[in-house]
């Protein structure tokens, strides 16, 4: 049923950014292939981690993990989905974004990349910007601070509980999109900021 799709993860690889605000894209393909039992190999060819896995509606899909650090992470990715056959169109990055509130979600497909180094990685590899981001809101950095610096940080302890819930909603967003497309997945799970009452 339907063509596979490829959903980016974007992060840095090693344990050492593995917690970090710029790794919470990762970390939704991890929970994606958590979920439906599916491992990260390392793909021929290109540094990237892939996990073939199914969408509970049978849709193959491509899981993809950093193998390289987040601005050079476009080439491996396109080059893995024109090996595979997915047009940019069925192609979905979860990342982190500062310019949404911490706990904020958002899917789009297409539009600026706001100066997110991944972003523009993945924009130059498949010369074009019209594949689907779901957008994880970590919040500005308080004060002066450097965003660099901050993204580059370990979630705080008191933010942990809802990371794990903006990670879990982000995982549904992308079966959403795979299965209803992108108006209904908008409806359903665009927000400013925290779900409330949870």
């Amino acid at each position: 049923m339907g063509e596979a799709w490829l959903v980016a993860g974007l992060g840095n690889p090693g344990e050492r950014y593995a917690t970090t605000r710029h790794n919470i894209g990762a970390m939704v393909t991890a929970r994606l292939a958590g979920r439906v039992e599916a491992r990260f190999k390392k793909a021929r060819f290109v540094p990237l981690l892939v996990a073939e896995a199914r969408s509970p509606g049978g849709v193959a899909l491509l899981l993809t993990a950093p193998g390289t650090y987040m601005n050079e992470s476009g080439p491996p990715i396109a080059s893995f989905a024109r090996r595979r056959g997915v047009p940019v169109e069925r192609v979905i990055a979860c990342h982190d974004e500062i310019d949404l509130a911490f706990g904020a979600l958002r899917v789009k497909r297409g539009g600026s990349t706001a100066g997110h180094h991944g972003l523009d990685s993945l924009v130059a590899a498949f010369r074009s910007a019209d594949f689907h981001r779901v957008r994880l809101g970590v919040g500005r950095p308080p004060g002066r601070r450097d965003p660099i610096g901050f993204v580059l940080e370990p979630f705080a302890k008191r933010e942990r509980e809802e990371v794990d819930l903006l990670i879990e909603d982000a995982a549904d967003a992308v079966l959403s999109l795979v299965a209803d497309g992108l108006e209904a997945t908008q409806l359903r799970f665009n927000r400013s900021g925290p779900p409330a009452g949870r």
